[in-house]
């Protein structure tokens, strides 16, 4: 349970969704959440499932609130900051933003007021409480204050913090866009494993656990990834004569591409 009072989001998406099952999960009482929803279906959805409070009045949801977190759309959030600045003004929660691409500058312009702001680049897999967010925190954020920015952010799995806002865009296209890039390895092994002979429902079985329990081991010890691969690739054997075809295929330097130019397309749009 919280013992710093009200946490407020604004936005009932499924992010919002993911950190609030969470939370109740670790121990927090429904009763000190609410949420602030213009959807009436989502706002009922909410309240059966989790016992929140919530309201189709942002201002009333952040009233009182020690914590905001902004969990709407990027383009929504103009609107939404310039809405609840007098309350952030008067009241100076710790405001945390999930939006994609939006600088604690523009942020702290919208809302009006010098605010402590942390800024956040969650990805999907936070839906599945599997996820990895990164954290930035400005100046104005105390030691309390992130703490409990990455006490929430825990409810959707693992957090790391970077020292510099222009981090996020490589954030954005190592951990935003990567379960994509995992996506089409899935899909290319599945599609690889039925041009064999196997099956789909077990190419994607295979396909899945595999990738799985790489994660896993990868997670579980202190070896690098590349150690990991050595110890799987027998000199001559079949994993070295597949390693050597991803390396013709420029696995590597594909990757590097789709890296670079995600967090080119973030910076972009950040500005």
């Amino acid at each position: 349970m919280t013992d710093n009072g009200t946490l407020a989001f604004i936005g009932g998406g499924n992010m919002s969704a993911s950190l609030i099952g969470g939370l109740l999960e670790a121990g927090w009482d429904p009763s000190s959440i609410a949420v602030g929803e213009l959807d009436e279906a989502r706002r009922s959805h909410l309240a059966e499932r989790f016992g929140v409070h919530v309201t189709g009045d942002n201002a009333e949801a952040v009233k009182g609130a020690a914590t905001v977190v902004l969990a709407v759309k990027p383009q929504a959030m103009e609107m939404v900051a310039s809405e609840l600045g007098r309350i952030i003004r008067d009241a100076h929660p710790l405001v945390i933003s999930v939006a994609a691409g939006v600088r604690l500058d523009q942020l702290r312009h919208w809302l009006g007021v010098a605010a402590p702001l942390v800024r956040v680049m969650p990805n999907t897999p936070a839906l599945v409480g599997a996820g990895v967010s990164a954290l930035y925190a400005g100046d104005d954020v105390d030691g309390p204050g992130r703490a409990e920015a990455e006490r929430i952010l825990r409810a959707a799995g693992q957090v790391v913090w970077v020292p510099k806002e222009a981090h996020m865009d490589t954030v954005t296209a190592v951990s935003g866009s990567g379960p994509a890039y995992f996506f089409v390895i899935l899909e290319a092994l599945e599609e690889a494993a039925v041009a064999e002979g196997l099956d789909r429902d077990t190419a994607r079985t295979l396909a899945i656990q595999t990738a799985k329990g790489a994660a896993v081991l990868a997670e579980s010890g202190d070896d690098a990834p590349a150690t990991l691969r050595t110890k799987v690739t027998s000199p001559g054997g079949t994993t070295a004569q597949g390693m050597a075809a991803l390396e013709r295929g420029g696995v590597r330097p594909a990757l590097a591409d789709a890296v670079a130019a995600a967090a080119r397309r973030s910076r972009e749009l950040g500005n």
